[in-house]
């Protein structure tokens, strides 16, 4: 005969109270794996396909630079599909995947809903390549943070979100906001002259340039 299965009351609590603050703030951020589990217990869901940033910043572990990396797979065209696309793109440890799991619907949207993330119809900014007064424009920087940026780039391109966070030292609340707006392509390449014929008679080696006295 097989034994009922223990009761656990704090578990039944912490059900309840997760309840309690969906409903005070639905944007609540799931703190653990259990949370994850209470909410969609309770039929919360994800629309993988859909969610936009706040959705996403929701699952414990699920940082600015992976919603900005899903937002920039999306607006590519990538289909995230499946648990295991999610995780080869995201490099989800299984442990992570697991804890997202109960909540993850991978239901492929109908029409142009997909691109509902993109209503704003907003370009993407290209941080290493854009011009200062582009960058002052677009990301309403005061002239203090924008020559920190320009110093910072000038050191070496951004290489996505979390490295910009950390280079100029920026609050969570920041990064968030910054979430689907930026590229990071590389840096243009400084044009190279063409080889002289004194360069082909050397074997191609360039000679050192000579000052006008």
């Amino acid at each position: 005969m097989t034994a009922p299965e223990p009761q656990h009351p704090d578990e039944d609590v912490e059900r309840d109270l997760l309840a309690l603050r969906l409903r005070l703030n639905p944007a609540h951020r799931l703190a653990d794996a259990a949370e994850v589990r209470h909410a969609a217990e309770q039929g919360w869901r994800l629309l993988v396909q859909r969610a936009g940033p706040a959705d996403w910043l929701r699952l414990p572990g699920c940082s600015p630079d992976r919603v900005d990396q899903l937002m920039r797979l999306r607006d590519a065209g990538t289909a995230l599909n499946a648990p295991e696309v999610l995780q080869r793109h995201l490099d989800l440890s299984d442990a992570e995947l697991a804890a997202w799991r109960p909540v993850l619907d991978f239901t492929a949207p109908a029409g142009a809903a997909a691109a509902d993330h993109l209503a704003s119809g907003t370009a993407r900014l290209d941080l290493n390549r854009a011009s200062a007064e582009l960058l002052r424009a677009r990301l309403q920087l005061a002239e203090a943070d924008l020559r920190q940026l320009l110093e910072e780039r000038r050191r070496g391109p951004f290489r996505d979100l979390q490295d910009l966070q950390q280079r100029l030292n920026l609050s969570q609340g920041e990064v968030e906001g910054l979430i689907g707006r930026l590229l990071f392509s590389p840096p243009p390449r400084s044009p190279s002259l063409p080889p002289t014929r004194a360069d082909h008679r050397n074997g191609g080696a360039a000679r050192p340039h000579r000052q006008q006295r």
